[in-house]
C-alpha cells in the first residue's frame, strides 16, 4: 500500500473512513474495535467541537483534534497534551478550552 496523503482526523471521522472499507487487515480490524469503544462524538458533533475550539486562534487543527479526543478533563491534561509543543496557551486560553470541553461532555 502506498501512502499518497496524510492528514490529522478525529476518532469519529477515522471510524467513519474505516467502516466504509470492505476488506480490513488484523490491525485495521483492532484499531476499528478500538474506535468505537472509545469514541464518544458523531462526526457531526465533532465538526461542532471544532468549531469552538476554532474561536482560540492558536490552536492549529492537530492541537483540536487531540483535545477532542483526549477530552482533557483539567489544567493538568491540557499541560500533558501541550508539553511537546511550541505554542504556548495562556491560562485564559486553558480556562477557556477547559470550558468547550466541558460543554460537549
Amino acid at each position: 500500500m502506498e501512502i499518497t496523503n496524510e492528514k490529522n482526523v478525529t476518532w469519529a471521522e477515522a471510524k467513519k473512513l474505516m467502516e466504509k472499507k470492505k476488506a480490513l487487515g488484523y490491525e485495521q480490524k483492532n484499531a476499528l474495535e478500538h474506535l468505537k469503544k472509545f469514541s464518544k462524538f458523531s462526526e457531526k458533533k465533532t465538526q461542532e467541537f471544532m468549531k469552538m475550539l476554532g474561536k482560540i486562534e492558536r490552536l492549529k487543527d492537530r492541537h483540536k483534534i487531540s483535545i477532542i479526543n483526549m477530552l482533557p478533563r483539567d489544567m493538568d491534561d491540557i499541560r500533558i497534551l501541550f508539553a511537546n509543543e511550541i505554542i504556548t496557551i495562556s491560562e485564559d486560553e486553558k480556562k477557556e478550552i477547559l470550558k468547550i470541553v466541558k460543554k460537549f461532555t
